[in-house]
């Protein structure tokens, strides 16, 4: 990667602007700090403390999918770093500029391309954001069936640069799941499509290769995936658990079963407190909303199977509003700002893996958090809230909620916490992330992850981005 300065950093800004546009290359320090940072609590951690931030040389808005490709080929030629960014609500760092070079901004690139009603398939540019996106499907009767919490402040590219997961994957699918297929410009600025569909026998599938890349191998510009009809009806219940291993249990019952719930969300105490206290009811315990959807006759008789598995695990059935109230509630917490206030310390070490592991994986980093961390009274908590018919994931917390007033001490504390936690997920088979992303929070337990296939992963990394200029520093790929 090269620096720039003076004369060389002028002429690349020239160019820049005559390939977009001079209103398009952001100059402003204030907009460049703003966009130097995702939701990754360390980048905030270090910006709310003072601390040196390596900021962008430019914000790069471009509005077309050919505009992104004069981009990419003039930062090839000055081998400047590229950050493609939507909303920037990633909690893993993969939007941070921890290089310098250029945020490429593509919200701008927010248009609905197609609906095509008959094959239920939405195309749209990569920088519309989820909430624009459902307001206009809700009106044609439709959805797209990802409803992540942070659909406010996510784009459709998002979804897939980190493989995210909406609240309805259960049933639905992650983003992964949903595409058909993507635009995607690569590092040299050439414009390559994947195949129209995401089955089909025709060698190996390039589409999976750049979901979750996370910007690392190219800018995905535009997005085909399945949308669904809105339900005929909503079907709600909460219950309660004695124990969170009995709503584990009850919970894996219910997916052996091939009952497809749409909303399948088990908290522990400590995340049922922070979950519903936000949205005006207290409660206390292990609870588990559930939700199914579609036809009211098919949902009900899903439903009432349901509730017969959670009752045999001794699942205490408190009713439909309560599961009502959490649906109705459910982005309360999310709304932006989304962080905590500081000096809140917090960290999600959040895995995924099959139903034999997981309640280990529970205990084992509940008690790590609560004893090795005794000193600074650390907390853990925990929810489940996508399933899969081998396995479920655990969206789990760690939180001090004073921790040291050096900026170095805490940002020592928060990696030793999230780095315990990450050895634990993969000691018991687990892998680093279900839908998160990697980013640089984790980049540094990829090999360990992956082992002898990284290396795979990486030279596929070079040969697409020869300059290393493509988002360096995520996915463990470092910078060359």
């Amino acid at each position: 990667m090269t620096e720039l300065r003076g004369f060389a950093l002028e002429l690349f800004k020239s160019q820049l602007e005559n390939a977009i546009g001079q209103e398009n290359v952001i100059t402003s320090e204030e907009r460049r700090k703003e966009l130097s940072r995702d939701y990754t609590w360390l980048t905030h951690m270090w910006y709310e403390r003072d601390q040196e931030m390596i900021i962008p040389y430019f914000v790069v808005r471009p509005g077309n999918t050919e505009e992104v490709s004069k981009v990419m080929k003039i930062c090839n030629s000055y081998k400047v770093p590229v950050v493609p960014r939507g909303g920037g609500s990633g909690s893993a760092g993969g939007a941070s500029t921890l290089h310098g070079g250029i945020v490429l901004d593509l919200t701008r690139m927010d248009k609905i391309i197609d609906i095509d009603e008959k094959s239920l398939v939405l195309t749209a540019e990569a920088g519309i954001f989820g909430n624009v996106l459902e307001n206009v499907l809700n009106e044609k009767g439709l959805m797209l069936a990802h409803y992540p919490s942070s659909v406010d402040i996510a784009t459709l590219g998002g979804y897939l640069a980190a493989r995210g997961s909406g609240v309805m994957s259960t049933k639905y699918g992650k983003a992964e799941d949903m595409v058909l297929s993507i635009e995607v410009v690569l590092p040299d600025g050439t414009i390559i499509n994947t195949l129209p569909v995401p089955n089909h026998a025709c060698g190996p599938g390039l589409l999976q290769l750049f979901v979750g890349s996370e910007g690392t191998l190219g800018v995905i510009t535009k997005v085909s995936i399945r949308i669904d009809p809105l339900p005929e009806a909503r079907v709600f219940r909460m219950f309660k658990f004695p124990d969170i291993h009995d709503g584990i249990e009850a919970g894996r019952q219910i997916m052996a079963s091939r009952i497809k719930p749409a909303v399948m969300r088990l908290y522990d105490p400590g995340s049922t407190d922070k979950s519903f206290n936000s949205t005006g009811v207290k409660l206390e315990g292990n609870h588990l909303v559930l939700m199914f959807d579609g036809y009211k006759e098919i949902a009900e008789i899903e439903a009432k199977k349901a509730y017969e598995i959670c009752i045999a695990n001794k699942g205490e059935d408190l009713g439909e509003e309560l599961g009502k109230h959490w649906w109705d509630t459910r982005y309360v917490a999310y709304k932006p700002p989304v962080h905590p206030e500081f000096p809140l310390l917090y960290g999600t070490p959040e895995t995924v893996t099959t139903y034999d592991k997981i309640d280990a994986i529970y205990d084992a980093k509940k008690e790590l958090v609560e004893t090795k961390y005794a000193k600074w009274n650390a907390k853990y908590t925990a929810h489940f809230s996508h399933w899969y018919p081998w396995g479920t994931m655990i969206y789990d917390r760690f939180y001090v909620e004073h921790p040291p007033e050096d900026p170095e001490e805490a940002f020592r504390l928060h990696n030793e916490l999230m780095a315990d936690c990450t050895r634990i997920n993969l000691d018991h088979g687990a892998v680093l992330n279900e839908h998160h992303g990697i980013g640089f929070k984790l980049g540094w337990f990829m090999e360990d992850q992956y082992e002898e296939s990284f290396k795979v992963l990486l030279n596929i990394k070079k040969s697409l981005d020869e300059k290393g200029i493509m988002n360096p520093g995520k996915l463990g790929f470092g910078i060359w």
